[in-house]
């Protein structure tokens, strides 16, 4: 018990999809795993969360926020587009937005997979490419669905570490490396509060920081993917549990 308790609670924003009939709230095993191999302890956080009262009663107890990835796409209003996205999760955007702006304002550490490193660049006042295979000077960087799933999280191209950013402070010595592409949209613009912390070579944001903020790091790619086998998967979820922790000690002291 004493150590399952010393572990930092992580909640973990959930998906909607409906199943046989029925509106289902779900996440993917490779996500939990990652942070519990890290040291961390995973809640998972229904979307009903995000009404006021429930927020603020459960902020007390989160130590960091973990925004997964999703084959959900942010709703476009919400970074001033017109039209629908059908392919959209409004409850999941309800909830992420308003754990973003409460893990800024309480320097609560975020770690934005995919999906949740675009919610953290539209939560900040950015704006998304809705279809990336649409712009001619950009790469492919969707998955192809007819390959096993093995070969789909497979490195797919580089990406190249912009210097003096948070994530040159976890990987230290490692300015590019490969990643695995698996997204359809991607961060457009970003708003003063992002610094770029990686492009891939066709120059497309791969990863954000927040200014001035303890650990707010968001990666267009999956780390999660057999977190335990690649040394710079494990050295992220590491450094985003090591700011966990460091915020539970902050907490105590205050």
């Amino acid at each position: 018990m004493e150590n399952i308790m010393n572990k930092p609670v992580i909640g973990v924003v959930m998906c909607r999809n409906r199943l046989k009939g029925h509106e289902t709230q779900t996440l993917q095993e490779k996500y939990l795993n990652a942070v519990i191999n890290a040291g961390g302890l995973p809640i998972a956080l229904p979307h009903a969360l995000a009404e006021p009262e429930l927020m603020n009663a459960l902020l007390p107890t989160l130590d960091g926020i973990y925004l997964p990835g999703s084959p959900s796409n942010v709703q476009p209003h919400l970074y001033g587009e017109n039209g629908d996205e059908p392919n959209a999760d409004p409850g999941r955007d309800l909830l992420s937005m308003a754990l973003i702006a409460a893990a800024l304002e309480r320097r609560i550490p975020i770690f934005a997979i995919c999906r949740g490193l675009q919610e953290l660049v539209v939560a900040t006042g950015g704006t998304l490419y809705r279809r990336l295979f649409e712009q001619n000077d950009l790469l492919e960087h969707r998955e192809d669905p007819e390959l096993p799933v093995e070969l789909q999280y497979a490195p797919s191209h580089e990406v190249q570490v912009q210097e003096g950013g948070l994530l040159s402070q976890i990987i230290p010595g490692c300015n590019k490396f490969w990643v695995n592409s698996l997204h359809g949209q991607g961060a457009r613009t970003l708003g003063p509060r992002l610094r770029v912390e990686a492009r891939s070579t066709d120059g497309l944001v791969e990863a954000v920081s927040v200014h001035d903020h303890p650990f707010a790091l968001g990666v267009q790619w999956h780390p999660e993917w057999n977190s335990s086998e690649y040394a710079l998967s494990r050295m992220l979820f590491e450094g985003f549990i090591t700011a966990c922790q460091s915020h539970v000690a902050e907490k105590q002291r205050l």
